[in-house]
């Protein structure tokens, strides 16, 4: 049986500090149908100096000025090739190396069209912070304010023609959005794949401050309601409550 081809996504920007980790990760990646695909922001860093070393890995790369990590995401999304697209932003890293085959074995097995996992967070430190346990996906549970972890989607290629890509407008929310768009309203088939896939380190835009977070609200909010959710004001307030019991 031939295997699927996974179109893997890093999107950058003056990550020298995580990028070799991250890239490295995906090297000791068991699986081999792998299409990796690098979009550096124009890094001012020695970001491309990690990328130049481990070229031999990478299947495309671009480097330049772009409208922020959703907009690098799609570019990356319009270069891939493969039956199934996921993203590993330059912080992040796969926690097995078997995590990959698992996908894929998971994406060929099963009449599914989405699947994510689990995910730990970790300080700069290295050591773990906060376990997030996603649980099995059943209809209405975004109504009540619930999400998987977006660093453990993986979907299909052809969603993304079917329904779209991520919506700068949404802001820190357009991860949300998607998942949202795809999940919720278009009633993707999803899997969940009860390992921790992920290993994040914390620092998200969207939590730095007050503003932000406020800012994170009203983008969650105008996605809710764009994409159906019965009581997206409600919804809103469950959604970080939702994520309480998420994490263990």
């Amino acid at each position: 049986m031939q295997l699927l081809k996974i179109s893997l996504i890093t999107v950058t920007r003056n990550a020298q500090k995580t990028l070799g980790r991250c890239i490295e990760s995906v090297i000791a990646q068991n699986y081999s149908n792998i299409e990796y695909i690098i979009i550096d922001g124009a890094s001012t860093d020695d970001t491309l100096q990690i990328i130049s070393q481990h070229k031999q890995h990478i299947d495309f790369f671009v480097s330049e000025p772009d409208a922020g990590i959703y907009d690098a995401m799609n570019k990356g999304i319009r270069m891939a090739t493969g039956n199934i697209v996921g993203i590993l932003n330059s912080d992040d890293f796969f926690a097995y190396k078997e995590t990959l085959s698992d996908i894929a074995t998971a994406f060929a097995n099963d009449n599914i069209d989405v699947l994510y996992g689990n995910l730990n967070y970790i300080n700069p430190n290295g050591s773990i912070v906060r376990k997030w346990r996603s649980g099995a996906y059943k209809p209405g549970m975004f109504n009540r304010g619930w999400m998987p972890p977006h660093p453990t989607f993986y979907c299909k290629r052809v969603l993304f023609e079917k329904w779209g890509d991520y919506k700068l407008q949404y802001g820190t929310a357009a991860d949300y959005e998607l998942m949202l768009r795809f999940i919720h309203l278009n009633k993707a088939n999803t899997y969940y794949l009860n390992k921790t896939m992920i290993t994040m380190e914390i620092g998200g835009q969207s939590n730095k401050n007050y503003f932000n977070r406020i800012k994170a609200w009203g983008n969650d909010y105008m996605a809710m309601r764009k994409n159906g959710v019965k009581f997206p004001l409600l919804s809103v307030v469950f959604k970080p409550i939702s994520k309480i019991f998420q994490y263990i």
